[in-house]
Order: structure tokens, then C-alpha cells, then sequence
């Protein structure tokens, strides 16, 4: 009997048929799962990705509540003209302490994997406060109020625990420093700023609203938005991709 004629009876006989699929996947599920068990972690250590400060998690709560992401991703894809447009790839290890992450299936907006640093805090009250006045032809609504709401942080304490039982490294002094950082971060030219800096390397300290006399919801979210894609020096993985 040729090959051939065995291969009509396969395709010939359901069953046989149903029974090979089954063997060819179960195959390749233990190629792709088995080797899973052996290794401690699926994603790589990325030198500068911290653990987000008390404020930044307020803020990323807000994000989160608002539905921020409805409209942006946090993902920006290994394309050429996603590349161009907003920066340097997304890694797997800036989202691992994302819980959930935030990387999006449309965007009605820009992605936000690179927003931090590139606009100043004023220019994002101004974005929040009313869009269109700094980006025209922006269709996302006004969020007048976070700069009006001030932050209730009476639970941060609580926020730090829950992350740290699914597994984020939050230590017992920075659970039980939370509100205190919380409002250094707030601050500008906080005394206690080299306390914070030692706990969350990198943090920006600053007002984030413009009104030093309270800390809102506004103060939260600008916060969270300046330290996106602001923890990893990619020019690290530049230098290295032009040396291969």
C-alpha cells in the first residue's frame, strides 16, 4: 500500500482522522507547557522596573476607574512605524507588576507606554482639565474634577498589602511608610524625599496639580502617567542592538 493510499484512508475515516489531530496537539501542548515546570520565572529582569509608589498605585487606581484604558494602550508592538511613533518596544518586565496590566486591544487614543517625561506636568492638568485645548482635534472628554477631588488615601496601607500577597515586592516598611510617601511624593522639595528615594528608586518628587496646599486626585494620576516607560534606560538596549 503507498503512502498515498494510507493518507486517502486518514482523511477517508473521520475518527482516525479526529484521533491524529488530537495526537499532533497533545504533542504540541507538551512542547509548549513542559518546559514551563523548569523555569522560575517567564520574564526577563529588567534593570530600573520598580514596584509602583503609593501615589503612582492611587493614580494607576484612577486610570483604572476611569477607564483609561478603553481608549489607550500600554503596549507598544515590535513594528517599525509603532517603533517610530512611540518609542522603544514594550518589554514583558515593565507590566509585571501590573495587576491588571494595561496593555489594550484598540486604541482610540495614542498608547501611553512611553508618556512619562514626554509632557510636562502642566501640560497634562491642562490635557485633563479640557483636551482639546492643547490637543484640537482630541475626542476624549474633559476630567475637570480629578484637580477638584481630593485624594483619599485612607486605604493605601491596604492597596500595598493586596499586591503584595499576588506578589509584588512591597516590604513591610514601605506598607507600613505608604501614607507618609505617599504625601512626600506630592510634595515639592519634600525634606523626607531621600527617605522615598531609597525605598522607590527614581521616584519624581514634585507637586503634580499646582496647588501645593492639597494632594488630589489629579496630583495621583499625573504621577502614574509621568513614570510610564520612565523606569528603563533603553538606550542601554539601543547600543546593544547597534553593536550586533
Amino acid at each position: 500500500m503507498s503512502l498515498w493510499t494510507k493518507h486517502y484512508l486518514l482523511e477517508k475515516n473521520s475518527i482516525f482522522l479526529v484521533i491524529g489531530v488530537l495526537i499532533v496537539i497533545a504533542i504540541g501542548g507538551l512542547v509548549e507547557i513542559v518546559p514551563l515546570f523548569y523555569l522560575r520565572s517567564t520574564i526577563e529582569k529588567v534593570d530600573g522596573v520598580r514596584p509602583y509608589t503609593p501615589l503612582e498605585l492611587a493614580g494607576r487606581n484612577i486610570y483604572v476607574r476611569e477607564g483609561c484604558y478603553n481608549c489607550h494602550s500600554q503596549m507598544i508592538r515590535p513594528l517599525r512605524d509603532e517603533v517610530e511613533r512611540y518609542g522603544h518596544y514594550s518589554l514583558a518586565a515593565e507590566s509585571m507588576y501590573d495587576r491588571p496590566f494595561q496593555w489594550g486591544s484598540k486604541r482610540t487614543g495614542p498608547d501611553l507606554a512611553r508618556v512619562g517625561t514626554k509632557y510636562t506636568d502642566e501640560w497634562h492638568r491642562d490635557h485633563l482639565a479640557s483636551p482639546k485645548s492643547v490637543v484640537p482635534g482630541s475626542i476624549m472628554p474633559a476630567y475637570p474634577w480629578l484637580a477638584a477631588t481630593e485624594l483619599d488615601f485612607a486605604h493605601i496601607q491596604d492597596d500595598l498589602k493586596v499586591q503584595a500577597q499576588l506578589g509584588v515586592p512591597y516590604t513591610p516598611a514601605m506598607i507600613e511608610q505608604a501614607i507618609a510617601d505617599l504625601k512626600t511624593q506630592a510634595t515639592t522639595d519634600a525634606p523626607t524625599a531621600d527617605e522615598l528615594a531609597k525605598r522607590y528608586p527614581n521616584a519624581q518628587v514634585r507637586d503634580f496639580d499646582g496647588d501645593p496646599s492639597r494632594i488630589t486626585e489629579a496630583d495621583a494620576l499625573i504621577a502614574y502617567l509621568q513614570q510610564l516607560g520612565a523606569q528603563v534606560n533603553f538606550k542601554i538596549y539601543d547600543d546593544k542592538a547597534n553593536i550586533r
